[in-house]
Formats: structure tokens, sequence, C-alpha cells
């Protein structure tokens, strides 16, 4: 039994360049935002890819390091969709509009449910989110700083009450739900016109909340 989980921990795997790979990828990542972590099995991954069920296996040891991978590649193509918007010339709108995006929302559910039973994901989620609020944070205190604005609460925390208010929003619309959305969105929408019309500095939920001149 000990010499058949060696020969399995330290058996080769497909090469990680390989087309075959990144198609099983691109499929598990299809799957788990479309129906959810559950369906991310062997078969349905090979299926959706066109594909052999033993080939998912000979390319990772299992659905796990999969997952993770999926996780990894999502990730990376968020962070570099997040940094181009945040050279937007309006930012703070930027983010909201990115935050808003019901299939990365839906991805994080996936994998914040997956995490509650597998350590390595949770860690691997924790350092990409720390990661995105970091650079949210920095583009808020750029923009402020640009129009002459002392904030007034860290840019931080505006990053938290924009995107979790986004995140709320779009995971109550997936639930069917909508009242409070259209007076929730004309705040925001309000917010953004006059902070970056006059240089206001209430962009996100009025008063002298972020910052003054």
């Amino acid at each position: 039994m000990a010499q058949a989980e060696k020969t399995w921990a330290t058996r080769k795997l497909g090469a990680e360049t390989s087309a075959t790979r990144t198609s099983l990828v691109t499929a598990a990542q299809r799957l788990l935002v479309d129906e959810g972590y559950a369906a991310v099995t062997s078969r349905r991954v090979a299926s959706e890819a066109g594909l052999k069920p033993q080939l998912v296996h000979y390319y990772f040891r299992s659905m796990d390091d999969l997952l993770l991978e999926v996780l990894h590649r999502t990730c990376e193509e968020g962070e570099e969709r997040l940094a181009a918007a945040l050279e937007s010339d309006e930012p703070l709108r930027a983010l909201w509009d990115y935050a808003t995006d019901c299939r990365p929302v839906a991805f994080t559910t996936e994998f914040t449910a997956l995490a509650s039973r597998n350590a390595k994901i949770r860690d691997e989620l924790a350092s990409y989110a720390e990661r995105f609020r970091a650079m949210q944070a920095k583009a808020i205190e750029r923009h402020l700083a640009m129009r002459g604005i002392v904030p007034q609460i860290p840019p931080v925390l505006a990053s938290v009450l924009l995107v979790s208010l986004a995140t709320t929003l779009v995971r109550e619309q997936e639930l069917g739900m909508s009242l409070g959305h259209k007076e929730a969105e004309a705040l925001v929408e309000d917010c953004f016109r006059r902070f970056e019309n006059s240089g206001d500095a209430t962009p996100i939920f009025g008063g002298s909340v972020l910052g003054e001149t």
C-alpha cells in the first residue's frame, strides 16, 4: 500500500504546457462558474473538453489539483483585468463595474465554499484576495492624491465598502432579489458623477466619508 501511494505521489504528469491540459482547465473553469464546483468531476470535465476521462488524472493527481489550477488561472486573469480597469481616469467607477460583473462573483462564491474543506485552496484564495484589495486601495489613493483630496477614511476601507456593496447586489440578483437595488445603484452613480465632475470628496456613500479637499 505504501509503495502504491509513493508511486502515485511521484508519478510523472503530463506537461504543463500541453494544449490538452489547457483544455481541461478551461472546461473545469467553465463548469465551475456555470454549474458550481459539484459539477467539476473527471467525467464532466473530460466530456466538456471533448476528451477521455482518464486524461484528467494524467495531467492532475487529484480533482483538487485541477481546481487549484482553475483558481490560479482565473485569479491571474482577473488580476490583469482589474489592473487595466484601475488605470482608467475613473478608477472608482471602473472598480464598481468590475465588482458588479456576475461571473467573478460566481467564481468567488464557489471557491469560498470549496475553501471551507480545503486548506490549500483557502490559503491561495485569501492570498489572491489580499492582492486584489491592495491593488484597489492603491488606485483609490492615487486618484484622491491627483485631485488633492485628503482621505478621511483609509482607501482600503473605501475598497471594502464599495466591493462589498457590489458583491451583495450581484448575489441578491442571482437569488431573484431586487428590492432596494435601484436605489443603491442610483446613489452610487450620483456619488461617482459628483465626484468626477466637481471634485466632490463624496464618491461612495455621501457626506464627507472618503475625504476632503
